[in-house]
């Protein structure tokens, strides 16, 4: 009876602990000031599960209204943490959520889905988003009729490929604006506003743009850069027009305007084109053998129908010949064996994100649906310790794990390779065997 009551009190203080071992979410705000339209907002999203996980979760782009959301390409963050007793093993994203209006943002409960260890096997999971709100204030002195780009220390700088006081008629001259700014993402710096000159015909190239771009102040932000072509087709004096690019400070919290100055282009009359002796054409020999002419005329048209024949027939078989190659190239490229030698080189010298990548793009190309499901077909003791201990080492909430041995790992991938080569499976024949003997009869 002393023992009964001992297991009930470990269960009350212990089994919801246990119970609550489960994946979960959450999310915190970078931002924690005032926030403005157009402002970029870092959402932090943190997903964790006991011990570790089997694979990294799905972190999806979701709507939310009147605002761009976007998941930037920067490393997801692994990290280690305790709670109530449980050791968990998480990865943390960052979601940038631009609001283009003013009011209350929540974000929805978006579905992620994660594969993580429960008592030494590998199960599938899944939590949600957590709701996560945040309040966005009107710009000072900005109006609803159009949003105003926020960020911080913007520069704008224009530059020319040639003195525009020395032009002449017929000439070009580019116009290069670039626009520096950081807390943002390149694909949010809107276009530079800029008039058309009049008396210039104007030509635009499509802007580039580019994240994690250094200033001169070594401060680093993002950049977009617009190229304007102007061609001078009379002689006179053009302005192209000063520009005035609106954004808001985010330091500030006021509403700025980038100036560029006007620019006055002179262009003058060209030089009149060099004039010189109109060369002598020389009269043919009348001499001139003319069964020896019309021989070279004959050969010339010849290897000129020569050369037709030979690009026609180029023509129409370049396509199929290049189909062919890049055919053949793609299939040696993404062969198995190739794969497999990838992975032997990759397991002995590359890290272990590396390692586990080329084995999954392995089995992949093998057949297999997963690392598991190829483990599990092998049956090879050695490969299911050795992947264990890789996964643990990528994913594994503990620093205290045995360290991965590299040449194990490989000398196992390539014994389990031979095994398969030689368990070829043979689909029986539907016909009877020829020449029977009398004894199988």
């Amino acid at each position: 009876m002393r023992l009964v009551g001992i297991t009930i009190t470990l269960w009350l203080l212990y089994g919801p602990m246990v119970l609550a071992a489960e994946p979960f979410a959450r999310a915190k705000l970078e931002d924690t000031g005032r926030i403005v339209p157009g402002q970029q907002v870092l959402v932090d999203v943190e997903v964790l599960v006991p011990d570790f996980f089997t694979s990294p979760p799905q972190f999806p782009l979701f709507d939310l209204p009147n605002a761009i959301v976007t998941l930037p390409d920067d490393r997801a963050q692994n990290m280690v943490e305790t709670i109530d007793g449980v050791q968990y093993a998480g990865i943390r994203r960052t979601y940038a959520v631009v609001p283009e209006t003013s009011g209350t943002f929540t974000l929805p409960p978006a579905v992620i889905t994660l594969g993580y260890s429960q008592d030494g096997k590998p199960i599938a999971g899944q939590t949600t988003l957590p709701s996560t709100s945040f309040t966005v204030e009107a710009t000072p002195g900005g109006t609803t009729a159009s949003l105003t780009f926020a960020a911080r220390g913007l520069t704008i700088e224009q530059s020319f490929d040639r003195d525009p006081s020395t032009l002449r008629t017929g000439d070009a001259l580019v116009r290069t604006i670039t626009v520096f700014a950081e807390n943002t993402q390149a694909m949010m710096i809107p276009e530079v506003p800029a008039a058309t000159a009049t008396g210039l015909k104007q030509y635009s190239k499509p802007p580039k743009i580019a994240d994690g771009v250094q200033a001169e102040d070594r401060t680093m932000g993002s950049s977009r850069t617009e190229t304007i072509t102007y061609i001078a087709e009379a002689e006179g004096t053009f302005e192209i027009p000063a520009v005035s690019y609106p954004w808001c400070d985010l330091d500030t919290q006021a509403t700025e305007h980038a100036e560029l100055p006007a620019m006055q282009v002179t262009v003058s009359k060209s030089a009149p084109a060099p004039t010189g002796l109109v060369p002598k054409v020389e009269e043919a020999d009348t001499q001139l053998d003319r069964k020896r002419v019309w021989r070279q005329y004959s050969l010339i048209a010849a290897a000129l129908f020569a050369l037709a024949v030979v690009g026609y027939l180029t023509v129409r078989a370049f396509p199929w010949a290049r189909r062919r190659w890049f055919a053949l190239r793609n299939a040696r490229q993404h062969s198995s064996k190739r794969k497999l030698k990838y992975l032997l080189a990759s397991v002995l010298s590359d890290d272990p994100m590396t390692v586990y990548r080329s084995l999954d793009d392995w089995t992949k190309s093998a057949g297999y649906g997963s690392i598991g499901q190829w483990v599990a077909a092998t049956g090879d003791k050695n490969i299911a310790r050795e992947t264990e201990k890789l996964e643990r080492e990528l994913f594994g909430s503990s620093a205290d794990h045995p360290s991965l041995n590299r040449t194990a790992l490989a000398a196992a991938i390539r014994s389990a390779r031979a095994d398969r080569s030689l368990h070829v499976v043979r689909r029986a024949s539907s016909l009877p065997a020829l020449n029977v003997s009398a004894a199988d009869a």
